[in-house]
């Protein structure tokens, strides 16, 4: 192993998506995912019990597809890393349950890790090493954070964050108010291409003078278009769905990167990176574009695949973790519901060792 090129595997499965992601340092080897999403779209939302089911079942040829994909063999890793955080606690157990168990049959470290730190450090794998400081903005269907790093692994810190509904939690809600479906985020961005922004003037929340200046809330958005379109409904006329899908997403994106610019501006920061499935919002990545080439800032956002939850994005983590030589977390690492980001991993209380580990373990192994 090059010190700072080791070879890692992630396990993600804070949510619906069991990823699966190896890197080897900052390169990407693999990045295999098995979605659930479908079966959670007839309910008009995640449930948490399908999901852990869903987990369960896909996790080891999920596995197996990434080490194939790969190239590899699991004895050649370096150390395993599995989100530990936030996300739903049965989803997790089957994460982080599976990551213990290879990492103890294996002898590999075992790194359990931040969701929202590894949203940040997924970037390394399409734009190289982080900037230290690096300002992120993370929005996703549970989360909207503004978040300044000085080390991806050792220090994050939440300079502001939402106070009620996450921007795409909004989407998806507004989504369900239009009878779009689930998800709803990709579906109000494609209809409101075809939409004029500008049509209906939707509140932005959290603006005045006097508000927290990175703190986020949709609530009142979302509110506020549902009761339009109910309006519009009572009154026995035509929703304009493209003209609402386009002026809601406007007061979403206007928001999250005004602020996420002003902190940039506040701390000294010259570069902004998104990430989070929302990061894939056509509309904000060009807003955000124009906005920060405006005030000289450099945007960095990854491709589209690497903002939604995946491996990937654990694996990066997780070799950040071993190259800058970070304790490892014990085999008795536990799933943590709400992991707060000012901990982008979970180190151990003692370093273990791993000397123990039957042979005849190893050897059930695939290779």
């Amino acid at each position: 192993m090059a010190a700072d090129e080791p070879l890692v595997l992630g396990i993600e499965t804070s949510c619906d998506e069991t990823g699966v992601g190896i890197v080897r340092g900052t390169t990407l080897l693999a990045d295999a995912v098995a979605s659930s999403v479908d079966t959670h779209a007839r309910y008009g939302g995640v449930v948490p019990e399908i999901a852990s089911r869903a987990h369960l079942e896909a996790m080891v040829p999920t596995i197996e597809r990434a080490l194939k994909e790969a190239g590899i063999s699991a004895r050649d890793l370096d150390g395993i890393a599995v989100t530990s955080g936030p996300g739903l606690a049965g989803a997790l157990l089957v994460g982080v349950s599976a990551a213990k168990a290879y990492a103890y049959a294996l002898n590999k470290p075992l790194y359990g890790v931040n969701h929202l730190a590894s949203h940040i450090c997924v970037d390394q794998l399409e734009h190289g090493p982080l900037p230290e400081p690096t300002m992120a903005l993370l929005v996703s269907g549970g989360h909207s954070s503004l978040l300044l790093a000085p080390d991806i692994t050792s220090d994050v810190r939440p300079l502001g964050a939402t106070i009620d509904d996450a921007a795409g939690e909004a989407f998806d809600k507004i989504a369900r108010v239009l009878n779009l479906g689930f998800p709803g985020g990709p579906v109000i961005d494609r209809l409101a291409k075809e939409g004029d922004p500008k049509a209906i003037a939707f509140p932005r929340g959290l603006t005045g003078p006097r508000d927290a200046p990175y703190d986020f809330s949709f609530s009142g958005l979302k509110t506020s278009v549902a009761r339009w379109i109910e309006a519009k409904r009572a009154a026995g006329e035509e929703v304009p769905v493209r003209d609402v899908a386009a002026s809601f997403q406007e007061a979403v994106v206007d928001v999250l990167t005004r602020k996420a610019v002003r902190a940039c501006k506040d701390e000294g920061v010259d570069h902004l990176m998104i990430g989070g499935g929302v990061a894939a919002n056509s509309r904000l990545r060009a807003l955000a574009q124009e906005r920060c080439e405006r005030a000289g800032i450099r945007l960095r956002v990854p491709r589209p695949g690497l903002c939604t939850d995946n491996g990937a994005m654990v694996a990066a983590l997780g070799a950040e973790m071993v190259a800058r030589n970070r304790r490892p977390s014990d085999l008795e690492l536990s799933a943590d519901s709400s992991l707060p980001v000012t901990e982008p991993h979970v180190p151990g209380k003692h370093e273990h060792d791993h000397d123990h580990v039957h042979e005849i373990s190893k050897d059930n192994l695939y290779s």
